[in-house]
């Protein structure tokens, strides 16, 4: 663990650290100690409270990401097959990051998580708020055999791993917005960002972005423009380990691709129609200058909406299409 890492975690309990007791148990300067803290504020957006005489302290505290930590709560098949977990401080997204990285240098299973993203993004080319500390942004390779026109409902698998996990770590009454939306309360909680590339008719490589909001700090929860709900707030303000959330996004993700490879959506269908928010609701669906409305009907074998109106039921694939309450 480097020295800048191992401040961090000496301030995650959000309580006062004298200078001179950082210094000591670091093994530096005080002069250092405050340089390191310069450092955080400006590379990783982080506000540190400062007072003569008591020290240095986080607004709140929260939990490191760490890899000794998510090993701990991954089951033993997870920790066989996952090749590497790599954690940055700050990036600008870890989709972009392992996107940008030659397919050849990566393993299928290959995670990225991050304290903080600068350039975070949703569905559509919206951003996505991402402060240091307060959520988690999850990002993992996987390499498919099939052709990358053979991946048309992988998202909404990908859906269920998050769903799943966050019903293991005790958050009831979570559900799922067609194709790509966790909603709690009719609030958005997490969203997911899939990127595929590979040849015609395969093998493809798939990016799979997790974004779930863990804490918001309420300075950058009101540059969100939609409804939304954090963890902490299901949770009526008990800590949860992103640690832990990790380990299961990991393990669900390599279970219900590696059956979805297989078998493809089908057997996983009526799992994800559960969840739906909207079967059976009155839909409007936006596509570009046109508005269809009708009666959600659920999804079809490939992940398309399936929507019934006056001329019968219509499948509609993602893309620009976008999904309301009619």
């Amino acid at each position: 663990m480097n020295s800048r890492r191992q401040l961090l975690a000496l301030l995650a309990d959000g309580e006062w650290h004298s200078g001179e007791q950082l210094a000591k148990t670091l093994g530096v300067s005080r002069a250092a100690v405050w340089k390191q803290l310069d450092q955080l504020k400006v590379q990783c957006g982080l506000q540190i409270h400062s007072v003569r005489g008591r020290g240095y302290r986080l607004p709140h505290p929260f939990e490191p990401l760490d890899q000794g930590r998510i090993n701990n709560y991954l089951s033993a098949l997870s920790a066989r097959s996952v090749p590497y977990i790599e954690i940055l401080d700050s990036v600008a997204s870890t989709n972009s990051y392992l996107m940008e990285k030659p397919p050849a240098q990566l393993t299928s299973g290959h995670v990225c998580i991050a304290e903080r993203q600068t350039g975070g993004r949703g569905r559509r080319g919206r951003s996505w708020i991402s402060p240091f500390g307060s959520s988690i942004y999850f990002s993992m390779f996987m390499r498919f055999s099939l052709a990358p026109a053979e991946l048309s409902g992988v998202s909404l698998v990908a859906g269920l791993a998050v769903v799943r996990t966050l019903e293991q770590n005790g958050i009831a009454g979570v559900g799922l917005k067609w194709p790509n939306d966790i909603l709690c309360d009719g609030r958005k909680l997490a969203g997911l960002l899939l990127e595929v590339s590979g040849e015609q008719s395969g093998p493809s490589n798939v990016v799979i972005g997790v974004g779930i909001n863990v804490h918001l700090p309420t300075e950058q929860a009101e540059m969100i423009d939609q409804p939304w709900i954090d963890l902490k707030q299901i949770a009526g303000g008990e800590p949860l380990s992103r640690n832990q959330i990790v380990a299961g996004l990991v393990s669900n993700l390599q279970e219900v691709m590696t059956a979805f490879e297989k078998e493809g959506l089908a057997p996983l269908r009526q799992s994800w129609r559960s969840y739906d928010v909207y079967d059976g609701k009155a839909i409007q669906l936006l596509l570009g200058d046109r508005t269809i409305q009708g009666i959600h009907r659920g999804i079809d074998e490939t992940g398309a909406l399936l929507v019934e109106t006056e001329d019968g039921i219509k499948a509609y694939h993602g893309g620009e299409v976008s999904l309301r309450l009619a």
